[in-house]
């Protein structure tokens, strides 16, 4: 195990002589998902050796976010990066060091685009995309046009919705009104693209497929390029979208959670797996069936999760996401 004592923070900015975006691209935020760092190494390469050129605004890459994590080949160095991620004035584990940095890198950029990678052993690339505008109290936004133009021209067709929602309705189902525990919880759903959007700017995380995929890599290449030429850092053609009708945008609903330790899956489900209404997807620990409420798709089914934990999501369609007016360009 690496000692977090010797450990360093990293980030390397291109800037260009024209006016532009500050864009951050991040890989590593858990420290066994590499596609990032290694599509972040391929474009600076370009960079450093002058076939790619920034030529306005900025682009700051941070190869590895978690540098325990990524030292140790685990997905959290001392918890997941990815949740309650907030300066912290008496930081308490590695993650909260990590976020002493970030945050602060994180809210002078624009843009971010964050690189992951799922567990799962199949499935195709998606992005994780933000809420519509809105002024309300959970996630209140301004930039979806911007944020759901530059994801369908990553380079994938599948595009996630509604994770604060769906999170913060769990959260208040297990908080019963305590209006205290409720703030204290939904903080904790907050990971780097939600306090991205906290501060001003717009995000996007991209699973780029399988950890040990050899393709991966090169799907987040693909989109660091992709967002580059969108945003006209690159002197590039422009990316075009994913056509409509090669779109699936799933829209997640609900979260229900493992009640008690002896819950179980009927079977082993894996992440954009298809369910019917009425099918069964659990058992409870006293015998009762845990039915699908409609159709749709199972996401991040957890089988061990622990009692009063997020066990799975439900998706339905989202047939209006991307045919809101794009920004002018």
């Amino acid at each position: 195990m690496s000692s977090a004592s010797k450990l360093q923070f990293k980030s390397t900015t291109y800037t260009g002589l024209g006016q532009g975006p500050r864009v951050i691209v991040m890989g590593a935020t858990h420290g066994n998902e590499v596609c990032g760092t290694q599509a972040i190494a391929r474009v600076m390469a370009e960079l450093d050796s002058g076939a790619l050129h920034i030529a306005n605004g900025s682009v700051t890459f941070v190869p590895v976010v978690n540098p325990l994590a990524y030292a140790n080949n685990t997905r959290s160095g001392e918890r997941n990066l990815n949740r309650d991620l907030f300066p912290k004035e008496q930081p308490r584990d590695f993650e909260d060091r990590v976020a002493n940095w970030l945050c602060p890198l994180l809210a002078r950029h624009d843009v971010l685009l964050d690189l992951h990678s799922f567990n799962a052993a199949h499935g195709e690339p998606f992005v994780m995309v933000g809420p519509v505008d809105n002024d309300g109290p959970l996630e209140p936004f301004r930039h979806m046009a911007a944020e759901r133009a530059l994801a369908r021209r990553l380079g994938v067709r599948r595009f996630v919705t509604g994770w604060m929602a769906a999170y913060g309705g769990g959260v208040q189902r297990r908080a019963r009104g305590d209006a205290a525990e409720l703030e204290t919880v939904l903080r904790y759903g907050v990971g780097t693209t939600e306090y991205m959007r906290s501060t001003g700017g717009y995000a996007l995380t991209l699973e780029c497929g399988q950890h040990l995929d050899p393709q991966a890599p090169q799907v987040a290449y693909r989109a660091i390029l992709n967002t580059l030429a969108f945003l006209a850092l690159v002197e590039a053609p422009q990316p075009q979208p994913v056509p409509f009708d090669e779109m699936e945008a799933l829209q997640m609903v609900v979260v229900h959670d493992k009640l008690d330790a002896g819950d179980r899956f009927t079977r082993q489900w894996a992440s954009f797996d298809p369910l019917a209404e009425g099918e069964q997807i659990g058992v409870r620990a006293d015998g009762s069936p845990v039915l699908a409420e409609f159709s749709g798709r199972i996401l991040f089914p957890d089988a061990n999760a622990g009692p009063n934990q997020e066990w799975y999501y439900l998706t339905r369609p989202n047939p209006a996401f991307g045919r809101e007016q794009e920004p002018s360009r």
